[in-house]
């Protein structure tokens, strides 16, 4: 259900971006704006984007296999790597050499009419695409307290990705229209070069952002505070077990996390009591946890105070 989401949200937010970019390379050729003409290289940047996480999407749902017993979940933080960087090369770095020509070559500002038109059509598109991603992200979160959180930690790729792009580009089509309403008022084409060059900036930003999110979780992001809180206090509370003493997961997607635990047992279990018990943990797990789909358990008694083996 979650990928069904995501991947009617990434659609929207692909078309929507195809339709603006056409029209915004009109509007920018037309008047001569650099600010149109760095957003129309945003759109088109965003749009490729979406054929990445379109890619994520169906990669991602790959079986597991012999060389990746663990499934493919991994894929999505890989394409969604990739479209950070393509938000970086082909938006803010031809937003920055728009702003860079506008500002060193003098000239007028040409008929401005049909660019504020499109920008006008291009934030209520994007508006659409950028609400859609927020339902679904209020959804995915459990309600509007804690989308910001489940933004930073547990989105899926895809979704984070549109709720980025889609917020920068609401920014970027503000900043083109301040930038050419300023040059329409007092002439020339300073405002539209700054304008330019905030979006460049805008677009480092998202660009960083989205590509350092995506480098946590693909060299061993663990699972949340309060998930790893919680499957901890799951498994001290399960019969049989005296304490946790360590607790490692990692995210293997979006909706799938491994945990690995070392745990102490009660001292007078036999071994088939010990085995039973360890089966339990691992039902009680996944049962309270979906996310969780490998549970690894290592019995270990507590030698407190004992230096700890390094392997």
């Amino acid at each position: 259900m979650a990928d069904d989401e995501s991947t009617s949200t990434v659609l929207v937010a692909g078309a929507a971006n195809l339709l603006i970019a056409v029209a915004k390379l009109v509007a920018g050729v037309a008047s001569g704006s650099s600010a149109m003409l760095s957003e129309a290289a945003h759109s088109i940047g965003d749009t490729m984007n979406q054929l990445f996480l379109m890619a994520s999407l169906r990669r991602s749902r790959k079986e597991p296999d012999e060389n990746h017993p663990f499934g493919y979940g991994m894929e999505r933080y890989f394409w969604s790597l990739l479209a950070a960087v393509g938000i970086f090369v082909l938006g803010a770095g031809f937003s920055a050499y728009q702003g860079i020509q506008a500002l060193t070559t003098p000239g007028e500002q040409g008929e401005t009419t049909w660019a504020f038109a499109v920008l006008g059509l291009s934030f209520v598109f994007e508006g659409s695409s950028f609400v859609k991603a927020l339902v679904q992200l209020r959804g995915d979160a459990g309600g509007a307290s804690g989308m910001a959180h489940h933004l930073r930690h547990d989105a899926d790729p895809a979704l984070r990705a549109v709720v980025w792009e889609d917020g920068a580009a609401l920014v970027g089509l503000l900043l083109a229209a301040g930038g050419l309403a300023l040059d329409t008022i007092n002439g020339g084409r300073t405002w539209d070069g700054v304008a330019s060059l905030a979006i460049a900036g805008l677009l480092v930003c998202v660009a960083y952002g989205l590509g350092r999110q995506n480098q946590q979780y693909l060299i061993g992001m663990a699972a949340s505070p309060e998930l790893r809180r919680a499957i901890s206090d799951a498994i001290r509370d399960a019969s049989g077990v005296d304490s946790v003493l360590e607790l490692l997961t990692m995210r293997l997607s979006p909706d799938q996390v491994l945990v690995a635990a070392r745990v102490d047992l009660d001292d007078d279990l036999t071994p088939e009591q010990i085995e039973h018990a360890a089966d339990e943990i691992d039902d009680l797990v996944r049962e309270q946890f979906p996310d969780v789909r490998h549970v690894f358990l290592d019995p270990t008694p507590d030698r407190s105070g004992e230096p700890r083996p390094h392997h």
